[in-house]
């Protein structure tokens, strides 16, 4: 039973937002196809993303909690994982923006967004040797730079709060990747290609690489949703 605990955790992780999907004062289940093409469209570039590391053996994966089935040498799960997860957050922050007013002022977004990208920039340059903080902080800082300054968003703050709502369900989650509560982790890091530091067993950089991956699954979805709304709109 133990090669059925990664699916486990990605179906666990959807099935109560798939279900409330459908509650009549959410209706979140219009927005599937919204949804798909925003979380395929991000998960191409995480994917290849995670091919390179597994390759050059940043991160790898226990066989005893997998299916076996692989594709680009992933497993079949981990590429769930990038359907699943979004999923998840993306649903709840789209309940809490419908029922909520969680917007930030302006000024104070912008002032969160400069010094996010500085302090990104340099642990990125302080942790250059380490390829996975490396990494994850420069792209998570262009990432702000370019959703902020460039694509005129307005919601990063909303969203870094909703994030941290939702920080409890990342470490469980994340947590049993690494091992928490199992013989041996699901998912193994190499040492010497991560700062170290660890929330109980998930290294720390994994709570930016999952912020940068929502940021830009939520910016395609309601950039798809709007375009969806306007040609029903239009008809």
């Amino acid at each position: 039973m133990w090669q059925y605990t990664y699916l486990a955790i990605n179906f666990f992780t959807v099935i109560i937002c798939f279900l409330f999907s459908f509650h009549p004062k959410i209706n979140f289940h219009r927005h599937f196809k919204a949804f798909l093409m925003a979380a395929v469209l991000v998960a191409a570039f995480f994917i290849a993303w995670d091919v390179w590391f597994t390759k050059i053996g940043v991160w790898w994966f226990n066989d005893r909690y997998l299916l076996g089935k692989r594709l680009f040498g992933l497993p079949i799960e981990e590429l769930m994982f990038f359907i699943c997860i979004p999923f998840s957050c993306v649903f709840t922050y789209f309940c809490l923006d419908k029922f909520f007013k969680l917007d930030w002022k302006k000024n104070i977004e912008r002032i969160f967004v400069i010094i996010s990208i500085v302090i990104l920039l340099c642990l990125s340059f302080y942790f250059r040797d380490r390829i996975y903080p490396f990494t994850t902080f420069l792209t998570t800082a262009i990432s702000l730079f370019l959703l902020h300054f460039i694509l005129k968003v307005k919601w990063i703050g909303k969203a870094s709060f909703i994030y941290l709502i939702l920080m409890p369900g990342f470490l469980a989650v994340n947590g049993i990747l690494t091992g928490t509560g199992l013989d041996s982790p699901i998912v193994n890091y190499n040492p010497d290609k991560i700062i170290g530091i660890r929330i109980f067993t998930i290294p720390v950089e994994d709570t930016i690489y999952g912020y940068e991956m929502i940021l830009w699954n939520l910016f395609f979805f309601y950039k798809f949703k709007r375009k969806e709304e306007t040609q029903m709109n239009n008809l």
